[in-house]
């Protein structure tokens, strides 16, 4: 279940060969540490512990939304059932304190994202049962807030965790914060990609997050305008956009109610201040920025 989980096997355990995911928080570090001075290899544990802490989450988080593809494939609550699936996320995230277990240090930046990615989940729960307006709705800034948790946490894990194992301890807490702000950006896109992303490319079916009834940034900015196409939004989705009609509907009315141009401008503004950060810790780290700038510029 493991390895149909990290994409190295199908749901018979035989060899698969297809998406097995970015690999971006690993990358992260093993980058950390070779702009930090030290070889890549010096931070395979930290590399081995954020990507399974990710693999664990994502086993959880398609339990909790009921999501029943993931990367073009079922699932491992679909394809092995729900009580079999949480038990293998919680190995994956046994196994993922055990490679840190050793470094006192790196080990808090990884339990302290753990927190912050609990605690981010459990806020973006608790937004499913808030109304999309008026009192008590869910604001731009209370999602920024989770997100900077829920996402940015481990990203902060694998820079801060990178550095450490690669003899910078010093320059862990604000890599840390670099980590986060490049989360939220990370975040945005996915929320963008959620709406508007090709289903053949993200994995996901078209508009996953608002036939779900998500309440990502973009929905939650456009709704936050005061004009026509906020008020049109506002009145579909409390009635529930289930089937396509009204679901591409809703996907317009985020767009014309700036939404989307709102998650754009946010993304690059979160982007621009991790870089500056990075740019000021790690100067000439070229691989690394380039990963970082991907982030917000991809379709998957």
């Amino acid at each position: 279940m493991a390895a149909f989980t990290l994409g190295w096997s199908d749901a018979d355990g035989r060899p698969y060969e297809g998406n097995s995911g970015k690999g971006v928080r690993p990358a992260i570090a093993l980058l950390c540490a070779e702009a930090a001075g030290a070889p890549a290899e010096s931070a395979v544990p930290a590399a081995v512990a954020v990507e399974l802490v990710h693999a664990f989450s994502l086993v959880h988080d398609d339990i909790i939304d009921l999501d029943e593809r993931r990367r073009h494939r079922p699932a491992l609550w679909k394809a092995y059932g729900t009580g079999p699936a949480l038990l293998a996320g919680d190995a994956l995230l046994a196994l993922a304190v055990a490679q840190l277990a050793g470094s006192g240090e790196a080990m808090n930046y990884l339990s302290r994202a753990l927190v912050e990615l609990v605690q981010g989940q459990t806020a973006d729960m608790a937004f499913e049962d808030r109304p999309w307006r008026g009192p008590g709705a869910v604001t731009a800034d209370e999602y920024t807030e989770m997100t900077l948790g829920k996402t940015g946490g481990l990203l902060g894990a694998a820079a801060a965790t990178g550095v450490i194992l690669g003899g910078r301890a010093d320059l862990a807490p604000r890599l840390w914060e670099m980590g986060r702000e490049l989360g939220v950006a990370f975040q945005l896109v996915d929320d963008i990609l959620g709406i508007w992303g090709d289903p053949g490319v993200t994995g996901k079916p078209a508009d996953s997050d608002l036939r779900r009834g998500k309440k990502t940034y973009p929905v939650l900015a456009a709704l936050a305008t005061d004009g026509a196409a906020a008020h049109d939004l506002a009145a579909l989705l409390h009635a529930g956009a289930a089937d396509e009609h009204s679901v591409r509907r809703a996907a317009g009315l985020v767009e014309e109610a700036g939404g989307r141009a709102e998650a754009e401008t946010l993304a690059d503004r979160y982007l621009s201040s991790a870089l500056t950060t990075l740019d000021d810790c790690l100067p000439g780290a070229a691989d690394l920025r380039a990963l970082c700038v991907s982030l917000a510029d991809r379709i998957h």
